[in-house]
């Protein structure tokens, strides 16, 4: 058999069989109810009662694929409809986890270079040269969120412009329309030299791995990551209609003007959340998060060794080395529980967590169907439910690099 062949037939049978046997050995186990399970629906009903939020659902995932999930409150508080495990809400910025691991996939692959300037990939577009910095940017900077792009969703006239279209029947805002509010802007700090969040560093992110794979960023995530390990209630957030979706409550006086509920009584949602795109631009719920936090931080979301360069990170403050921001993932360094990676999420009307601990293998995720005391700072619903999940998630558990006591 020529050298050609013999590369030909390894990637039709050997890659495709490699990957089953990995996906395959990850595959989660049914739900279950627990003891365990019961703790977590108790903090998660006192929480919901003590913040008032309309409704949660949380969920979490065991080293042995065990898979836990609750919920409580409403997901739609005009109709009284209950929240239940099956409902789902926009993940917001958990989804540049999947733009982190489709971009190491493809380096991995050969098919980029995570530290090329980005110009090798998307420098004919005419708006390339307006950017700031355009040709030191390389798409790590892009993913660690050190490239100094400003962030457009932060700017007064993304926000002015969102007030005014979000009536539109389509998207109004599609992928290459977002860079604009940032072109021909002073940098924020040269490539490399700092951190600051942008979700304009990841759309741009998107357009890289759209030109390298020539298809959808959509495809290139269901094809290598939700279909094979069975992430069904995970979908694209690119149109008004997303079944499922619980309604989503904000202030009436929120900065982009929009209305105080995402949906309307037919559970249509009153703005298009396409614009969100790849800083974020998927819809799921917490059984979804939890599985895809547990296989992709527990190093079984493809094939190959990827930790490394998923985790390969910067300090977000010069001053410490304790918060970390790698490929599409935030990186605490010490804490309670150890080591922690995950994602948070928000977008007008919901707010999400993703965590996993390392020590332990467990990933713990959850969603809220409000934004209200959770932008502003003033309430701490988020980091206090993750601290009280979690103690009752790893209550009794041994962390796997400290060796288990014996009589």
């Amino acid at each position: 058999m020529s050298g050609t062949r013999q590369r030909a037939w390894f990637r039709r049978w050997w890659l495709p069989l490699g990957l089953a046997l990995l996906l395959m050995a990850f595959q989660p186990r049914p739900l279950v109810i627990s003891d365990r399970t019961q703790a977590v629906q108790t903090v998660l009903d006192e929480a919901q009662h003590q913040y008032g939020f309309p409704g949660a659902t949380a969920a979490y995932v065991l080293p042995d694929g065990t898979v836990g999930v609750v919920a409580t409150g409403l997901a739609d508080r005009e109709t009284a409809t209950p929240m239940t495990v099956r409902s789902r809400m926009l993940a917001a910025s958990i989804g540049k986890t999947f733009v982190g691991a489709t971009a190491i996939a493809l380096a991995q692959a050969g098919r980029l270079d995570l530290d090329a300037p980005i110009s090798r990939y998307v420098g004919d577009r005419p708006w390339f040269a307006r950017l700031p910095h355009h040709a030191d940017i390389t798409l790590r900077h892009l993913l660690t969120h050190s490239s100094g792009l400003p962030d457009h969703v932060h700017l007064a006239s993304f926000a002015n412009a969102v007030s005014r279209q979000w009536q539109q029947p389509g998207n109004p805002f599609p992928p290459e329309s977002l860079l604009e509010f940032v072109l021909d802007q002073p940098p924020r700090f040269a490539p490399g030299t700092a951190w600051a969040y942008s979700d304009t560093g990841y759309i741009l992110a998107g357009l890289v791995i759209e030109a390298v794979t020539g298809s959808r960023y959509y495809d290139e995530i269901q094809t290598r990551f939700l279909t094979p390990l069975g992430l069904t209630f995970t979908s694209p957030a690119d149109r008004r209609w997303l079944p499922g979706l619980a309604a989503g409550y904000m202030a009436a006086d929120n900065p982009l003007g929009l209305p105080p509920k995402t949906t309307t009584a037919d559970g249509v949602m009153v703005w298009h959340p396409g614009f969100e795109w790849t800083g974020g631009g998927l819809v799921s719920n917490a059984r979804d998060l939890a599985v895809w936090g547990a296989a992709l931080f527990g190093g079984q979301a493809m094939p190959g060794d990827y930790l490394d360069d998923l985790l390969q990170a910067v300090s977000i403050r010069p001053d410490s080395d304790n918060v970390q921001y790698g490929s599409g993932v935030g990186i605490y360094r010490r804490g309670p529980f150890g080591p922690v990676y995950g994602h948070g999420g928000w977008i007008p009307g919901y707010s999400s967590s993703l965590r996993y601990y390392p020590d332990y293998q467990v990933a713990i995720a959850f969603q809220i169907n409000t934004d209200i005391g959770i932008v502003d700072d003033t309430t701490p619903v988020v980091p206090d439910l993750e601290l009280r999940l979690a103690e009752q998630v790893l209550k009794g558990r041994i962390p796997a690099n400290q060796p288990a006591q014996t009589n």
